[in-house]
């Protein structure tokens, strides 16, 4: 009694989605015991009374193979109805920041409380503070995510990780930034093909049709505010990005 009974179910989901996704688990627990070492023989589903009639499973979808060659043309086609996204519920983020920048930053996708562009929740006052210590501003950094909008579990969807990446590295080309940061594991495999814990520590060259950018790979804000000790590797990320900026 007394209790606050507004919970928000979705939210708490979503956070359990995304900590068994850290865990390590990728399919439901049987409830009867399974002998895991014994050959593996599959039943037909029409032998089993009552199955449901067996559907195709879609097969994952490829990279685009043609996308708008202009920034402009591209922003609006980004957020259209062609993106792997444009099914998924929410509202899509568009980029920000001037197309001539400097610095482009990517990271995985909008966060939860996001409020009308990327990163303006508390993760992004971090992310002002990262720029502010190496002489930057957001208004002078081209910002964008792999994903446009944010998945239920808040983490790249497999099956739309190919074409996501595609269309993160065209985007790249048309800004043909100077250096290029990516910010958690989903941007950093999205640019380097790599996970987060192997891109770290050295510089890049991502190459694109308008020829190179070297790419640094560092945390997300938001693993810095859970992880505060993070913050002094993070640090060195930064110094990196920034040494050598004019060669």
């Amino acid at each position: 009694m007394g209790a606050d009974q507004h919970i928000g179910w979705q939210a708490l989901a979503a956070s359990t989605l995304e900590w068994w996704h850290d865990a390590g688990v990728d399919t439901m627990v049987d409830d009867a015991p399974r002998d895991w070492l014994a050959p593996f023989e599959p039943v037909p589903a029409a032998s089993i009374p009552g199955a449901p009639a067996p559907q195709a499973i879609a097969a994952p979808v490829a990279a685009p193979t043609e996308m708008p060659a202009l920034l402009a043309d591209f922003l609006t086609w980004r957020n259209g109805p062609a993106v792997p996204e444009a099914d998924w519920g929410g509202i899509a983020f568009a980029a920000t920041g001037p197309a001539t920048a400097d610095l482009m930053v990517l990271v995985d996708c909008p966060e939860r409380d996001d409020g009308e562009t990327l990163l303006s929740g508390p993760a992004g006052r971090l992310f002002d503070r990262m720029l502010a210590a190496i002489g930057l501003a957001r208004d002078a950094v081209h910002l964008t995510s792999v994903c446009a909008k944010r998945p239920t579990a808040g983490r790249v969807q497999q099956e739309a990780e190919a074409q996501l990446a595609a269309i993160a590295q065209h985007h790249v080309g048309l800004i043909a930034p100077k250096r290029l940061l990516v910010l958690g594991n989903a941007a950093s495999r999205a640019i380097l093909g790599t996970d987060l814990s192997n891109a770290r520590g050295r510089l890049h060259e991502f190459n694109h049709k308008t020829g190179k950018t070297g790419t640094v790979a560092s945390f997300h804000p938001r693993f810095l505010i859970e992880k505060p000790a993070a913050k002094a590797e993070a640090w060195r990320d930064l110094q990196m990005l920034m040494r050598n900026w004019d060669a």
